[in-house]
């Protein structure tokens, strides 16, 4: 059974556009635990619109903040206070997978970050990648920090066109499992996500999960 924790290298790298594939992909559930800002529409519902198998169930974000900031930020600005005993995993036989907020170290509150709520669900983390200048640093970071928290990736997903120079480095230096790239689309929808799906079926089918 695959329970996917799906997370970026920074803001707008990929993660849902993944994670609808990987949703489809695995007729799995979807579930964002936190989303900061509803318009003009959520994570949720563009994976919801972007899917289109029957067997996908749309669990409820535990948090729904209306600011389009660092959820910390987000939930203060509503006099919330996010708390690590918010989050339970949803209940279901399927395979899951759950969206972050930002990068791993965004914080969810003081002393609470996305990388401890990836360690609290227990979920093996599959990391979005995107192309541009810094973009080494902060995927090598980002996988370093999995790492540190013992944290297993699942994979790497690149996203956008190819950079064959800056992808081998990375490649070569983590040795991390590489999932099929995205590349740029004029235009998203379920027929491509599904084209997609069918590439990243074929990678699950030939790499399970340890």
């Amino acid at each position: 059974m695959e329970r996917l924790f799906i997370t970026g290298i920074g803001t707008d790298v990929g993660k849902t556009v993944v994670s609808a594939i990987l949703t489809e992909a695995l007729r799995a559930d979807y579930w964002k635990p936190v989303q900061a800002g509803l318009e003009p529409s959520t994570d949720a519902g563009t994976v919801r619109g972007l899917v289109g198998n029957p067997v996908s169930h749309f669990w409820p974000e535990r948090h729904r903040l209306q600011l389009p900031a660092s959820p910390h930020a987000a939930a203060a600005a509503e006099g919330l206070a996010l708390h690590p005993t918010d989050f339970q995993l949803p209940q279901t036989s399927n395979h899951l997978i759950v969206e972050g907020a930002g990068g791993l170290l965004v914080p969810l509150a003081p002393g609470f970050l996305i990388a401890d709520l990836a360690q609290r669900l227990e979920l093996e983390v599959v990391v979005v990648s995107r192309n541009y200048l810094g973009s080494i640093n902060h995927t090598l970071l980002t996988l370093e920090a999995l790492q540190a928290r013992g944290l297993r990736v699942r994979g790497l997903v690149f996203n956008g066109e190819p950079t064959p120079a800056t992808e081998d480095f990375i490649a070569h230096h983590t040795g991390v499992p590489l999932l099929p790239r995205v590349r740029p689309e004029a235009e998203l929808s379920r027929a491509v996500v599904s084209s997609y799906a069918a590439e990243f079926r074929a990678w699950f089918a030939a790499n399970p999960s340890q």
